[in-house]
């Protein structure tokens, strides 16, 4: 099997449940932003290990069902499984406990972040900017699909980056101080 197809060189992409669209389309640029932050997320679990590997490993199965329900015309909706191909509303709450979760292993900062402290907390930092653009790119899609959570969840999903910089941070800075105590 060969990796080219030679179907998108007229400037069209296929969706999922059939169907073609402009590869300038918002579901495209959106896919594409998603399909970003999930790779900087995989560089993110490549530099981290226990904890935070798990959680990244997890947030990268998320943007696939994310990435599902974006190439999905909005009248094959009905083809979504909750879950699988379809963001649904506990994704979102699963994403806000984990941002309570980390949260209350650190003290807030007080002024704002520089990001580059520890390596992982840096890619994690990247990783928020790029869903903090996907979602801006979500708003033309929400509007054709208001059940949708996509836009909801993009938003914790940078909200919870951001926790795990700020967390990552802090253990790596308990860590160094440990070793050289």
């Amino acid at each position: 099997m060969k990796i080219y197809t030679k179907t998108g060189d007229g400037g069209t992409t296929g969706l999922l449940y059939g169907g073609r669209v402009p590869k300038d389309s918002v579901q495209v640029e959106l896919n594409g932003a998603v399909d970003e932050a999930q790779a900087h997320v995989g560089v993110v679990r490549a530099h981290a290990s226990g904890e935070l590997a798990e959680i990244c490993r997890e947030l990268e199965l998320d943007l696939w069902i994310l990435m599902a329900e974006v190439a999905t015309q909005t009248g094959k909706r009905d083809h979504l499984v909750p879950g699988k191909t379809l963001v649904t509303e506990s994704m979102v709450a699963h994403l806000e406990e984990l941002i309570d979760q980390f949260s209350a292993r650190f003290a807030p900062p007080k002024e704002f972040v520089v990001p580059g402290e520890e390596v992982a907390a840096a890619f994690l930092d990247v990783s928020r900017t790029v869903v903090r653009r996907a979602e801006r790119c979500s708003l033309g899609f929400v509007r054709e699909a208001p059940d949708s959570f996509v836009q909801v969840y993009l938003n914790r999903l940078s909200d919870l980056l951001w926790t795990l910089a700020r967390w990552s941070e802090g253990a790596s800075l308990t860590a160094r101080q440990a070793k050289h105590a």
